[in-house]
């Protein structure tokens, strides 16, 4: 999926059923949305204030655009709420003067990774702002640093996120949908995981074993979908 695709077909036919949206309270009801639902919806929703994210946010991934098999998006909702999944979430600090940063929670909790710097500005999805995320720092892998993020709120506590691809040529490319929370029973778990497994040093050969077979697969997915 390009990023100049609109679904604009289904923004009209969703726009019309904005109550569907207001039943949206937590994760799972996100992960119930199609591809296309969540575009529509991403289109629908508000820009959030940077210190609204603050704090230790839990995730889930959503879907992959190409993915639309009923059978393997279900394999890949189930993967991605269980505890196997290696990421569980991003932590935010805004720093009050328009810009902020943060982290990636993974392997349970036990790795903070993957840093970027967040600021508001246009959105790769349409015409309205959203909250960027950008991984180009030097402590990430190179294949982390491609990696463009963008997130806007869809309901009280619950953000819905971009996740895009840096491409050769500067082109992006819409990898995946995902979610974050601020929920405090499922905050509860993860604070939990810390207390168990303490915080460690960051490894970068071990980061990017991590990252890199999942970067490799979506380059792949993206390939095989524009053939």
């Amino acid at each position: 999926m390009s990023t100049d695709s609109t679904f604009s077909e289904e923004i009209e036919q969703f726009s019309g059923h904005q109550s569907e949206w207001d039943q949206i309270k937590k994760l799972d009801d996100l992960a119930g949305l199609n591809t296309e639902q969540l575009w529509a919806l991403y289109c629908q929703a508000k820009v959030p204030s940077l210190d609204d994210l603050d704090g230790r946010l839990v995730g889930r991934m959503l879907t992959v655009p190409g993915l639309e098999n009923p059978a393997v998006a279900r394999n890949l909702r189930g993967f991605a709420a269980s505890g196997m999944f290696p990421w569980q979430g991003k932590t935010f600090e805004s720093r009050g003067d328009g810009t902020g940063k943060g982290v990636n929670r993974v392997l349970g909790d036990r790795k903070n990774w993957f840093r970027f710097d967040t600021f508001i500005g246009t959105s790769r999805a349409g015409d309205f702002d959203a909250v960027h995320l950008n991984y180009d720092n030097p402590a990430n892998p190179a294949a982390i640093r491609t990696i463009k993020d963008e997130v806007r709120e869809v309901a009280p506590g619950i953000w819905l996120g971009l996740g895009y691809l840096r491409l050769p040529k500067g082109k992006y490319h819409l990898a995946l949908f995902f979610a974050l929370t601020n929920q405090e029973s499922i905050q509860e778990s993860t604070e939990a995981a810390e207390a168990r497994f303490g915080r460690q040093a960051p490894n970068k050969a071990l980061m990017a074993a991590v990252a890199l077979p999942m970067l490799a697969t979506a380059w792949y997915l993206l390939t095989k979908h524009k053939r």
